[in-house]
């Protein structure tokens, strides 16, 4: 039978501090609001026990814990709070009624091959999927998920007042060839092109906020 080797102290030691320097030991500490709570429970137990029951009277105990409830739910609100950074842009996702992870300037080179073959329903289509990508992605717009081609329409004009016409316009013919089934025109894609170049490069006149 192999000798077992047996550290000594300082061995052990040092075994017992690698061990617990692993990151999944770190993951499971508790943060600092978890010790705070656990504190708090534990002097609202010694509080309301016997011993001290009789000590302390009731108008106290009851001021005490109204104010140590106030401290936890400011707490929770303010370090509980998730905060939306304008900075992180949201994942594409949803686009008009399908999934779609394409950026504006993908969409955009898609509608121009659709419309160099004639294919003026997916043209449409697309390009106005870029419009509103583009618009997502300058954070101009904060559309509700399900959002239609006329609410974006809406939520655009806002910002830029001057394009609300050719906007309206624009959903229109979305609408008509995707869920009408009307047959784009090459015009109704020359407007939309038109509309989206122009936004591009147009300075919003409001800003959301």
């Amino acid at each position: 039978m192999d000798d077992v080797f047996v550290p000594d102290g300082d061995e052990a030691r040092r075994w017992a501090e690698e061990e617990l320097s692993r990151p999944q030991y770190a993951d499971a500490k508790p943060t600092w609001f978890d010790l705070f709570a656990r504190d708090v429970m534990r002097f609202l137990t010694d509080l309301f026990s016997a011993d001290n029951g009789a000590s302390v009277g009731p108008t106290a105990l009851i001021v005490v814990t109204v104010l140590i409830a106030a401290a936890l739910v400011t707490a929770l609100i303010v370090w509980g709070r998730p905060r939306r950074s304008r900075a992180v842009r949201r994942p594409h996702g949803d686009l008009l009624g399908a999934e779609d992870d394409r950026s504006a300037a993908q969409l955009r080179a898609e509608a121009e091959r659709s419309a160099r073959q004639g294919d003026w329903d997916a043209a449409v289509v697309l390009r106005y999927r870029a419009i509103a990508r583009s618009l997502l992605e300058r954070d101009l717009i904060d559309p509700v998920p399900g959002a239609t081609a006329q609410s974006i329409a809406r939520s655009a004009s806002a910002v830029f007042a001057d394009e609300a016409e050719a906007l309206r316009r624009a959903a229109a013919s979305f609408d008509d060839v995707r869920y009408l089934r009307h047959p784009a025109r090459e015009d109704d894609y020359r407007h939309l092109a038109a509309t989206d170049e122009r936004l591009r490069t147009h300075r919003p006149e409001a800003v959301p906020a």
